[in-house]
């Protein structure tokens, strides 16, 4: 019954986007038949395809709904700057972005893991050190953790490359710089949830049985904490995201994130209304996993 609700409650956010998406295309400067176009080639028979695609010469209810009907059938128009369609486009672009945030929230959540279960409940001086690398990770900025590791493992030591996707060791500085402020957030809160954990009867039983600690942190502790650590993915993938679009431009990566900073210094609408889209239904699907998740972690958790 949740994942219904969900799928309902995300049906929802999804309009809101496209409908967002498109009341932006009408209310940006000029006209509509221009911002279409953007800085592609503009002649008479793409202004007359421009009109036929969008119904411009139609009432502006028509042009909406006729722009969610296309949606609905998978059609996410053309780019006239790049002559291509918008599908196409993203179709040969999302593999690289894919590939560095399933790389990045690795990184993350495997750091965040391994440094929770070591310092919690440890001493006051390894779970402060902890908490400084944590509290700085998280403050700053993915594309200065990315100059820094550019400067000392690619342009000082020559470990790893400048730019570019060619082969896995292309992706470990890129998967860093954006795994890292989330093993910040995710570290700090596993390892309250952790303590916290540790705390409750049940843990109190397990050593009473003879159970070590690091068994009781992970086959019973670590359980507890991810209920509020599971929440925060919904916000690591907003971070992804988000920053896929800096980090890629950065490394010089293909990907979605430059299709993205293309498309706007391009004035290509069409592919921004998108990356837009495309944004939503991502995050429409990480929230609809995320609470199959909790009922997994937690069955007591209602439905």
């Amino acid at each position: 019954m949740i994942v219904v609700r969900r799928l309902l409650t995300g049906l929802v956010v999804l309009w809101a986007a496209a409908s967002t998406a498109y009341i932006a295309l009408l209310l940006a400067p000029g006209e509509t038949i221009d911002i279409l176009i953007g800085d592609g080639a503009d002649t008479p028979e793409i202004r007359a395809r421009i009109i036929e695609e969008w119904g411009l010469d139609r009432p502006e209810v028509v042009q909406y709904l006729s722009y969610l009907w296309r949606l609905l059938h998978g059609d996410l128009g053309r780019s006239y700057h790049l002559q291509l369609g918008v599908g196409e486009i993203l179709a040969t672009q999302i593999g690289p972005t894919v590939q560095l945030t399933l790389a990045a929230a690795a990184v993350g959540v495997a750091l965040a893991g391994i440094i929770a279960a070591v310092t919690a409940g440890r001493g006051r001086w390894l779970r402060g050190t902890a908490s400084a690398a944590e509290l700085v990770s998280v403050s700053v900025p993915p594309f200065l953790i990315g100059l820094v590791l550019l400067s000392v493992f690619s342009f000082a030591l020559g470990w790893f490359p400048v730019s570019g996707a060619a082969g896995p060791q292309a992706l470990v500085l890129p998967a860093l710089a954006l795994g890292l402020p989330i093993a910040g957030v995710l570290g700090q809160v596993l390892r309250g949830g952790l303590e916290r954990a540790l705390e409750q009867p049940f843990a109190v039983t397990a050593r009473a049985r003879g159970l070590s600690e690091r068994m009781l942190v992970v086959r019973h502790a670590l359980r507890h904490a991810l209920i509020p650590a599971v929440t925060l993915a919904g916000w690591f993938t907003g971070t992804l995201l988000g920053g896929a679009v800096i980090t890629e431009v950065l490394f010089g990566r293909p990907g979605l994130g430059q299709v993205a900073m293309q498309a706007v210094t391009g004035r290509d609408m069409p592919v921004v209304m998108a990356v837009v889209l495309l944004s939503a239904i991502v995050y429409v699907a990480i929230s609809t996993l995320l609470d199959v998740a909790y009922r997994a972690i937690d069955p007591r958790i209602g439905g």
